[in-house]
């Protein structure tokens, strides 16, 4: 970035709304800017909300609510570049959904340690503001006792599970009343919701309903789960069935037989997994009534064709929604978009979140029409990258990803999707981690700070802060390496999220239809280290780690670039860049 300077922006502009038609063509300050958009006030359509789809439903009536932006007192003055010849096409009047926070979601793993010990990482995760927390974790869930303590097994619970091979083995169950500094209980979840402003997403224990040896091992963990459901006490509405049941790696997928008391198979079938889901779902939600509250219970589908053989049980959507019904209140998917642990490309990543998420959701979708259910909300509450060998899941190109994907599902209309995880292990660079992970010395990434941030990190929280609280229509000519992921915020602004997927940059001119300019266009650039494709490094207009990885540590306070919208909204892109921009609007 070059000539860069500071300058003071006007701290009294008026934050007013984009559908505003009451300037008149002789209003000089309506006048001005007219030439960025050839919009003038007798020309602006205002947009219609479109009906919330069936696939969000109550994730976004619970969650959606209007946004402010707040125009930055301090920001950096450029010079614009020389127009080129590609161009973004945004429309206003075309809305394609309402936001709901709960996209930014994440999950909380057992394995993280108490959290609530932890000021560096609370702060950060109050300063990010996920708004939605899974727990306790993935296939960790199917072997959690939520109210028991550290190796208080409840005496139906087996001293061996069978593997995916059928093997005997140690059951590593899980207790929400461990104490050990090393996990964290029930309790310590619920602090960190309270400290982080964050809503909940429970996972409750299924794989206890196949493995659990009393007479009747499907009421009794159902029974478990409604006990939880009474000591929340109205704390969380969103709960869930197992993880990933279809899958040979879920505990509970293979049991033993000869422990067994009510005659289920060995195998796990689709249809035993939708009845037993029925039984879940009438004990949680009367445990909710109980306590005075209401609930949603979502039921565990595949995100991908299952004929295929998504985990090993064939046929798994047409069989659960067969035997489930309309008993669901959600469906629950997980995705993760990349070929698993190949030494993908930036490019084959980067390729993936568009046909990605369209494929996930029309696959659910046609479950749902065939199986002649009715279409329930969707909640994809994992999903990453699988590339490997490279460090590509802690590079800036994860969160290069990250953002694409966001602006895919909303384009899709879904409205709860939570990344897989907040912390994980090091793995020489194989982290699915949002942080570095603090709690346990061998999971540390070498020389990271505690509870260091990766580059996903910063990509989250921009998004967050530059995107507005409607998606709106937007297209891209001139260029198959740049998108645009559009919106627009109540007090008046128009935004845009410009992403260049290409290795070499870009100068892009924006133009906005159905819009009334004000002044200034506000942006922030985010770009990965120079110095490996998949860099650990993370910059924010040019301002950038002082170690080896991460980003910048006063990135909450770095001032936006400004420009005026006069004469055109014009901006470069760099390679493999990511911008965040808001432009004013006036009365």
């Amino acid at each position: 970035m070059k000539n860069i300077h500071l300058t003071l922006a006007l701290s009294t502009i008026a934050l007013l709304a984009v559908y505003s038609c009451k300037k008149t063509p002789n209003n000089p300050q309506g006048n001005n800017n007219v030439g960025s958009t050839g919009n003038t006030p007798e020309t602006i359509v205002k947009g219609n909300d479109p009906a919330i789809a069936a696939t969000q439903g109550f994730f976004l009536t619970d969650s959606w609510q209007p946004k402010i932006f707040t125009v930055p007192a301090t920001t950096l003055s450029v010079t614009k570049p020389m127009a080129k010849n590609i161009t973004v096409s945004i429309d206003l009047s075309k809305i394609v959904t309402k936001v709901s926070p709960l996209i930014f979601g994440n999950n909380a793993t057992v394995f993280m340690g108490r959290m609530v010990d932890q000021p560096i990482l609370l702060s950060r995760l109050d300063t990010l503001c996920p708004n939605i927390i899974r727990f306790p974790g993935g296939s960790v869930a199917d072997r959690y006792f939520w109210n028991a303590g550290y190796n208080q097994d409840p005496p139906d619970a087996p001293p061996r599970l069978l593997d995916a091979g059928g093997n005997l083995l140690l059951p590593d169950y899980w207790y929400g009343n461990n104490t050990s500094e090393w996990t964290m209980t029930v309790d310590d979840y619920y602090q960190v919701l309270q400290q982080t402003k964050s809503t909940g997403m429970i996972t409750v224990n299924y794989g206890y309903a196949r493995y659990g040896t009393s007479p009747h091992p499907v009421e009794t963990a159902a029974h478990l789960a409604a006990n939880w459901v009474r000591y929340d006490k109205c704390r969380t509405r969103y709960w869930e069935v197992g993880n990933e049941s279809y899958g040979s790696w879920e505990s509970g997928y293979r049991i033993n037989t000869a422990t067994n008391q009510d005659g289920q198979p060995m195998m796990i079938t689709s249809a035993l997994y939708g009845s037993h889901f029925k039984v879940f779902a009438d004990s949680m939600h009367a445990a909710a009534r109980q306590v005075g509250t209401t609930i949603q219970v979502g039921i565990v589908l595949s995100g991908a064709n299952d004929l295929l053989s998504v985990g090993e049980v064939d046929n798994w959507n047409a069989g659960v929604l067969a035997a489930a019904g309309n008993s669901p209140d959600f469906y629950v998917v997980h995705y993760y978009y990349t070929p698993y642990m190949q030494n993908s490309s930036a490019g084959v990543i980067l390729s993936t979140p568009a046909p990605g998420t369209a494929s996930m959701l029309d696959w659910v979708k046609s479950s749902a029409a065939k199986a002649g259910v009715t279409q329930k909300p969707i909640a994809m509450d994992e999903y990453n990258i699988n590339a490997a060998g490279s460090d590509q899941m802690v590079s800036q190109i994860a969160g290069i990803h990250a953002v694409m994907v966001l602006g895919e599902v909303l384009k899709k209309q879904l409205s709860m999707v939570s990344r897989w995880n907040l912390a994980s292990t090091w793995g020489d660079g194989d982290d699915m981690g949002l942080f570095n992970n603090s709690s346990h010395p061998d999971n540390v990434e070498p020389g990271a700070s505690p509870w260091q941030p990766r580059p996903l990190y910063y990509y989250m929280y921009y998004f967050q802060k530059y995107f507005g609280d409607r998606m709106v229509s937007s297209t891209v000519t001139g260029s198959n390496s740049i998108l645009s992921y559009a919106s627009m915020f109540t007090s008046g602004q128009a935004g845009d999220i410009l992403v260049n997927t290409g290795a070499s940059e870009e100068t892009v001119n924006i133009q906005i239809s159905n819009f009334l300019p004000g002044t200034n266009y506000y942006y922030y650039i985010l770009t990965g280290g120079k110095e490996a494709v998949f860099s650990r490094k993370l910059y924010v207009n040019e301002s950038g780690p002082s170690g080896a990885s991460g980003g910048p540590a006063n990135f909450s306070t770095i001032a936006p670039v400004s420009a005026a919208q006069k004469g055109g909204i014009i901006l470069t892109v760099p390679a493999y860049g990511v911008v965040y921009l808001v432009a004013d609007g006036s009365e």
